[in-house]
């Protein structure tokens, strides 16, 4: 945690204060992933981290409130998935080891916040802008250095010049958080983790080359 953690009235927390609101917040992440989150009240946050309802509304307005704080969080922790896309070599087999490393980071990081992220998905259907905004920071991430890679693939002639790298991108960018969001439901098909992540990278490779990968 950086910087000034304040109380809802204004108030600088000491460090004990701060370790009280990083409970509340650890216990409410740790209930979202077993409770839908309209269920959760006030009341069992406090009593799960043994303090009392009062002493929440010391940090955070609502549930609500504290479910932003912690959204906010993994949306910085988000933005860094840019790091699987910049800098990367997509010709050859360097481009098929990179579209398998997104694939793997983006399924890995949803997985890991899946909690989280239902409630984000939540608000942003539900027309909340700050839970679209949230949204849009962590796509935003890899959708931007996605154009940019193939911007330099059109630049050098390896890409079609007729292609839009900002569609491109942003479609790869959308199917990736779609399939990522429903990995639970491909058991359902029969479909195996270790079989998806190859054929969604193919799916990836395909769209930022428009070739089949050397492997």
């Amino acid at each position: 945690m950086t910087g000034q953690v304040r109380t809802v009235d204004g108030r600088v927390a000491g460090r004990r204060g701060q370790a009280t609101r990083q409970k509340l917040l650890d216990c409410l992440s740790e209930m979202l992933s077993s409770s839908p989150y309209r269920d959760v009240k006030v009341i069992d946050v406090a009593r799960k981290a043994g303090t009392s309802p009062a002493t929440f509304y010391q940090y955070f307005p609502d549930v609500e409130g504290a479910v932003l704080e912690i959204a906010e969080e993994m949306a910085t922790e988000g933005a860094q998935l840019t790091a699987l896309v910049e800098g990367r070599n997509w010709v050859g087999k360097a481009g098929w080891a990179a579209a398998e490393e997104l694939v793997e980071g983006f399924l890995d990081f949803w997985r890991r916040n899946d909690a989280i992220l239902r409630v984000v998905d939540l608000g942003a259907a539900e027309g909340d802008k700050r839970f679209y905004k949230i949204r849009m920071k962590i796509l935003n991430s890899v959708t931007n250095s996605l154009t940019e890679s193939m911007k330099e693939l059109q630049a050098k002639g390896k890409v079609d010049k007729e292609l839009s790298p900002a569609a491109m991108a942003g479609s790869l960018v959308a199917m990736l958080a779609a399939v990522a969001s429903h990995q639970k439901g491909f058991q359902t098909w029969g479909v195996k983790q270790a079989e998806l992540k190859p054929n969604l990278a193919l799916l990836v490779h395909l769209g930022i080359t428009g070739k089949k990968p050397t492997r």
